[in-house]
C-alpha cells in the first residue's frame, strides 16, 4: 500500500473538507435564496450542492490529477492511480434547504475495493469526523470511540429512509427497535448518523438503502472506531448502493436481527 500517497490524500481531503464547508456555510447563511431543484420524491438540490461539489472536484483534481472522482451531483472522472474519491457536497440537503442545521460535507477515498479515507464534516458545530484505515477515528484532534458498552435500552440507533425504497421497511425497522425496549433517530443526514454511531453518540444505523457517498466515509469511521459494519465491496457500493447496518459491538447482532427482520432479508 503506498502510504506516503494515502497519507498525503488524508491531509489533503481534510483541507478541502474545511474549504468546502466553508463555502457552504455561506449558502446556508442566505438558505431562502437558493435555487432549489427536485430530482425525485424527498430528493432535492440546490445551487450549493452543485457549487460546492465543483469547488471539491477542482481541488482534487489540482492536488491528485490522476484520481478518480464520483460524486452525487456531477458525473464521474475516470482515473489512472486506482485511488477514487466518493463525495457528497452537502449530505442533508432537505434540511440545508430550510435552514435545519443538520447537514454535512462528505469525502471517501477508496482503492481496492476498500474505503481507505474517510471524512465527515459538520461546519455549522465545528466537528470534522474522520478516519484512515488503521488509524482510529477522530473529532477534530480527539480520538473517538463507538459506546462500546452499551445495550439496546441505552440508547438510539439511527434510522434512514431512501426514496429507493418502499416505507413498509423502515415502519417495521422502527417497531423492532422499539419492541426490544429502543429508542430511534432520524436526522435526515445519513452520514452523520453514521459519525455519531463512531463517536458513541448513537448506538448504530440502519438503512435499506445508501449511495455510496453517503454512507462509505462513516463505515470506516466506525469501524476504526471499534465499532462493526455489515461488510461489503466499496467499489460495488459506487456502483449500485446498498443496505447498510452498524454499531456498537453490543448491540449490532441485534440491529443487524431487527433490520434483517424489517427489511424481509
Amino acid at each position: 500500500m503506498d502510504i506516503d500517497g494515502l497519507q498525503a490524500r488524508y491531509r489533503t481531503g481534510r483541507e478541502i473538507a474545511r474549504d468546502a464547508g466553508l463555502a457552504a456555510a455561506e449558502y446556508f447563511r442566505t438558505f431562502e435564496t437558493l435555487a432549489v431543484e427536485k430530482k425525485g420524491h424527498q430528493d432535492l438540490v440546490s445551487e450549493a450542492d452543485k457549487n460546492v461539489e465543483l469547488l471539491v472536484r477542482a481541488a482534487i483534481t489540482d492536488a491528485f490529477p490522476d484520481d478518480a472522482i464520483v460524486g452525487e451531483e456531477h458525473a464521474p472522472v475516470q482515473g489512472s492511480s486506482g485511488y477514487t474519491w466518493v463525495i457528497d457536497p452537502i449530505d442533508g440537503t432537505a434540511n440545508f434547504v430550510r435552514g435545519i442545521p443538520g447537514w454535512t460535507v462528505v469525502l471517501a477515498c477508496v482503492k481496492d475495493g476498500r474505503t481507505r479515507i474517510g471524512i465527515i464534516h459538520d461546519p455549522v458545530h465545528d466537528e470534522m469526523h474522520h478516519a484512515v484505515r488503521g488509524g482510529g477515528a477522530f473529532t477534530n484532534d480527539r480520538s473517538i470511540a463507538c459506546a462500546s458498552d452499551a445495550r439496546m435500552t441505552d440508547g438510539a440507533v439511527g434510522v434512514g429512509f431512501s426514496n429507493r425504497t418502499g416505507a413498509r421497511g423502515v415502519v417495521r425497522l422502527v417497531e423492532g427497535l422499539t419492541n426490544e425496549g429502543g429508542l430511534f433517530y432520524r436526522n435526515a443526514s445519513g452520514a452523520i448518523s453514521l459519525a455519531y454511531v463512531a463517536a458513541g453518540r448513537l448506538l448504530g444505523y440502519s438503512e435499506e438503502h445508501m449511495n455510496a457517498w453517503d454512507c462509505l466515509a462513516g463505515q470506516l469511521l466506525i469501524a476504526e472506531a471499534g465499532g462493526m459494519v455489515e461488510d461489503q465491496d466499496a467499489d460495488a457500493m459506487i456502483s449500485d448502493g446498498g443496505r447498510v447496518v452498524a454499531g456498537a459491538p453490543g448491540v449490532f447482532d441485534d440491529i443487524l436481527r431487527i433490520s434483517n427482520a424489517a427489511f424481509g432479508t
